[in-house]
C-alpha cells in the first residue's frame, strides 16, 4: 500500500475490509435484483482531483458482473463532439434494463472544469445549468434510478494526495496538466461548486455531500448509501445504515449545515 492510500482514518485497514466485503455481497444481491426487474439505475461522482473518486467505483464493480455493470469515464471531446448537442455524448452511455452505470464525472463537467478553465462560454454555462434540470427530469420520468454524489475535500488534503501521485509508480497515469493548477484554483473550484450544487439540486434528481478526505469511510459510506436508497430482495438493513456525517443529502436551504471545504 502506498503511503496516499494511508490517510488519518478512523477506523483500523481489518475492520474497513471486513465491512467492505460486507456490504459488496450486499451489491451482489442489489445487482441479482435490478437485472431480474430491468431497473436501470445511474450513479454519478463529481468531485475536485484526487477527491477518491477511482478508489469509490473500484469497490463498488470490484465483484459485480461487467456484462451489467459499466463505467463510464470520457476524455476531452472531439472536434464532432463539440459540434454537437452538449448532452449527446453522454446519452450512448446511459443504462438500459438491467444495468448500473457509473460515471466517474459526468456532464457535469461543464459546471467545474469548463466553467473554471475557461473551456466553455458563460452563455454556454448558463445553457448547461437551465437544461440539466430538464434533463435529468426526462431520465427519471423514464424509470431511471439516478444517484448524484459530489464527494469533497479540504485543501490540505487535496495537496497531498497530488503530491503523492508524482512519487506513485502506480498512479503516474491519474496526474495531469490540470492536477498543478488545481490548487491555484481552488477558491475559482469552491465558488463553482457551490453554485452547481444550489442550482442542480432537485427533488427528482438531488446531490448528496460525501466528507472525503478520510478515503476508507468514503468508500463504505458511499456504497452504504447506494443500498439504503435502492430496494433489493435479502437487504441487511441494518448492516447497510450509512453515516450521515459522512454522506449527507445537500441541504439547498442551509448551506453551512453542508460542511463544504472552504
Amino acid at each position: 500500500m502506498s503511503k496516499s492510500d494511508k490517510p488519518n482514518s478512523h477506523i483500523s485497514k481489518s475492520i474497513y475490509k471486513d465491512r467492505l466485503l460486507s456490504l459488496q455481497i450486499e451489491l451482489v444481491k442489489l445487482q441479482r435484483h435490478f437485472i431480474a426487474n430491468d431497473d436501470k439505475i445511474l450513479i454519478i461522482l463529481e468531485g475536485r482531483d484526487a477527491a477518491g473518486k477511482d478508489g469509490v467505483i473500484k469497490r463498488i464493480v470490484q465483484h459485480l458482473s461487467p456484462r451489467e455493470t459499466r463505467l463510464v469515464a470520457l476524455g476531452k471531446p472531439s472536434d464532432r463532439e463539440q459540434s454537437a448537442w452538449y448532452f449527446q455524448r453522454y446519452v450512448a452511455h446511459l443504462p438500459v434494463a438491467g444495468e448500473l452505470v457509473l460515471f466517474n464525472r459526468s456532464w457535469y463537467n461543464r459546471a467545474g472544469v469548463e466553467r473554471v478553465m475557461g473551456f466553455c462560454s458563460l452563455d454556454q454555462y448558463e445553457e448547461f445549468m437551465g437544461s440539466v434540470i430538464e434533463f435529468e427530469d426526462m431520465l427519471v420520468r423514464s424509470g431511471v434510478k439516478m444517484m448524484k454524489y459530489y464527494l469533497d475535500i479540504s485543501r490540505p488534503e487535496q495537496a497531498r494526495r497530488l503530491q503523492a501521485r508524482k512519487t506513485d509508480p502506480l498512479k503516474q497515469w491519474k496526474i495531469s496538466p490540470i492536477d498543478s493548477q488545481a490548487l491555484d484554483f481552488w477558491q475559482d473550484y469552491s465558488l463553482a461548486r457551490d453554485e452547481m450544487l444550489a442550482r442542480t439540486h432537485t427533488a427528482a434528481a438531488p446531490w448528496s455531500v460525501v466528507h472525503a478526505d478520510d478515503k476508507r469511510q468514503a468508500r463504505l459510506n458511499v456504497i452504504s448509501d447506494i443500498l439504503t436508497r435502492l430496494r433489493y430482495d435479502g437487504k441487511d438493513a441494518a448492516l447497510v445504515q450509512p453515516n450521515t456525517q459522512v454522506v449527507m443529502a445537500y441541504d439547498k436551504e442551509r448551506p453551512d449545515s453542508n460542511r463544504l471545504a472552504p
